[in-house]
């Protein structure tokens, strides 16, 4: 419990038998409710290991993806009675430490949602991360903060808290069941209007961290960059997706009309002050 809202975190997990006691012995216990994991029917021996710590654990019966396995974790954790849940990969690349922070800054209503960066500080790099990794990453941020008029650090990271409110409005199920769907969610974020804050997160990179392949990595970038383009063409009303759906609408702006506008508002409240002397 964190000022008396219930905070879950949920771990999207596929092959994390290696990682995953590492993991979770280091979340912090004394505020976290409940821990949740999802797994993606893994062929070690994940699910094992989560039963072990006693881990609430939930299996795919087959591989669905890594978006599919978000949407059951934030499902469950809804259904859990989450107030703030925070997504944190179990392969021991993120500290689970930052958890107090992250979500301290959910339940006190600074940002509705926080992601934890490997870019802030340049500890990415430090921390193993290699250089076509690092050089993409960069290179996809620049263009998703020029599509969508953001200034976020990283979007990539597999690291974030989010409110109840932001879990139960943005629709999770029109998204990707891939990697994008993290992508996605955030560019649904911003088309919500969530605040969104970062704090630096220190990374670690090793064998038994997950990775996608360069394949993989590929189809995933062009995802970000379409993504990214669907939005400006939403905001621009040349497209109408559902991943956008009910969100508030942007009006484009006409600046012929400004002038008039100021006048209105001008002339009105002259008028009311007649009125009344």
């Amino acid at each position: 419990m964190l000022h008396r809202k219930k905070l879950v975190v949920v771990l999207p997990a596929y092959r994390a038998a290696k990682t995953l006691a590492k993991t979770y012995q280091e979340i912090p216990q004394d505020i976290v409710d409940e821990v949740l994991l999802v797994d993606d029917a893994s062929d070690d021996q994940t699910v094992e290991a989560a039963q072990e710590l006693g881990i609430t654990t939930f299996v795919h019966r087959e591989n669905l993806g890594y978006g599919a396995n978000q949407k059951t974790c934030y499902t469950e954790a809804l259904r859990a009675g989450a107030d703030i849940v925070v997504m944190l990969h179990p392969d021991y690349q993120y500290d689970p430490r930052l958890i107090t922070a992250m979500a301290g800054m959910v339940a006190s209503g600074i940002y509705d949602v926080v992601l934890g960066s490997r870019i802030l500080g340049n500890t990415a790099r430090r921390g193993g991360m290699p250089l076509y990794k690092h050089v993409a990453n960069r290179l996809l941020t620049a263009y998703q903060n020029l599509m969508l008029g953001t200034k976020i650090s990283e979007f990539h990271t597999g690291y974030r808290a989010f409110s109840r409110q932001v879990l139960e409005t943005l629709p999770l199920k029109s998204n990707s069941d891939d990697f994008v769907f993290d992508n996605q969610m955030l560019t649904q974020a911003t088309a919500f209007r969530f605040s969104i804050g970062e704090l630096s997160c220190p990374t670690k990179y090793f064998p038994e961290a997950s990775s996608i392949n360069f394949r993989r990595s590929v189809i995933y970038g062009l995802g970000v960059i379409h993504t990214s383009t669907t939005y400006r063409l939403w905001r621009w009303h040349l497209k109408q997706p559902n991943i956008f759906k009910d969100a508030p609408k942007f009006r484009l702006a006409d600046p012929s009309s400004i002038d008039n506008k100021a006048g209105d508002r001008y002339e009105r409240c002259s008028a009311a002050s007649q009125e009344t002397n």
